[in-house]
C-alpha cells in the first residue's frame, strides 16, 4: 500500500504564486470556449491545481488564446489528443515576462493526492500504484498542460483527451474537464481555432 501522506511538500502554491506573480485561485471556476466548430464549457480545478489554473486564467485575461488554432491533433484507435494554446513554433508565440525581462518558459508540474491537503510540485509519478491516490486522472474531456520538461509544464500550451488514458496519469497537470459540449471537442480537427475563451461568473 502506498503511503501518500508520507510525502512532505517543501514548496507550496503560495511560493509559486508569489514567484510567478499570480493571484492564486482556490475555487473551481468554469470557462466557456467558443471555437470554429462550436462551444463547450470546462470546469477548472482551482482547488486542486491553484498554480496551473491561475496561470491559465491569466492567459485568458490576456487574450492570448483568441484566434489560436488547435495546432496538433493526434489520433489513435481509442483516443484523440487535441493540442491548443500558443504553438511554440508560431512566430506570435507569447511567453509571460517578469519585471527584469526574463521569460518564464514553464510552470511547475502540479498534481494532487487524495490524502494530502496541498498539491505536489515538480513531482512525477513513477510507481503505477500511486495513481490510485490521485485526485484527477485522464478522462473523456480532461484538459492538461503540455509538458516542457520532466517536471515542468508549458505556461501557454494545453491539450484535451477524448477518453481515459491511465498510462499518463500523474505525469501531467490535469487542471480541468469539459462539463458541457464534449461532442464539439470530438469534431475538432487541425486548423480549427479558438474564437474566444470567457470566464464565467
Amino acid at each position: 500500500m502506498v503511503q501518500a501522506c508520507s510525502y512532505k511538500n517543501k514548496i507550496d502554491s503560495n511560493y509559486y504564486c508569489q514567484k510567478l506573480k499570480f493571484s492564486c485561485i482556490e475555487g473551481n471556476k468554469v470557462v466557456h470556449f467558443k471555437t470554429s466548430k462550436g462551444d463547450f464549457e470546462v470546469k477548472l480545478f482551482g482547488k486542486d491545481n491553484p498554480v496551473t489554473v491561475s496561470n491559465f486564467l491569466e492567459n485568458i485575461d490576456n487574450k492570448i488564446y483568441v484566434n489560436q488554432k488547435f495546432y496538433k491533433i493526434i489520433n489513435y484507435p481509442q483516443i484523440r489528443f487535441i493540442h491548443g494554446g500558443v504553438n511554440p513554433e508560431n512566430k506570435f508565440y507569447i511567453e509571460r515576462k517578469q519585471n527584469l525581462n526574463k521569460t518564464i518558459p514553464s510552470i511547475p508540474l502540479e498534481i494532487k493526492f487524495k490524502e494530502e491537503i496541498k498539491p505536489r510540485y515538480n513531482y512525477q509519478i513513477k510507481n503505477p500504484n500511486e495513481t490510485e491516490n490521485l485526485v484527477n486522472i485522464f478522462e473523456s474531456g480532461s484538459i492538461a498542460m503540455v509538458k516542457s520538461g520532466k517536471s515542468k509544464s508549458s505556461s501557454t500550451e494545453f491539450f484535451f483527451v477524448t477518453s481515459k488514458i491511465p498510462e499518463l496519469d500523474g505525469r501531467y497537470s490535469i487542471f480541468g474537464k469539459i462539463i458541457k459540449g464534449l461532442d464539439v471537442l470530438e469534431k475538432i480537427n487541425k486548423e480549427d481555432y479558438i474564437k474566444a475563451v470567457q470566464i464565467s461568473n
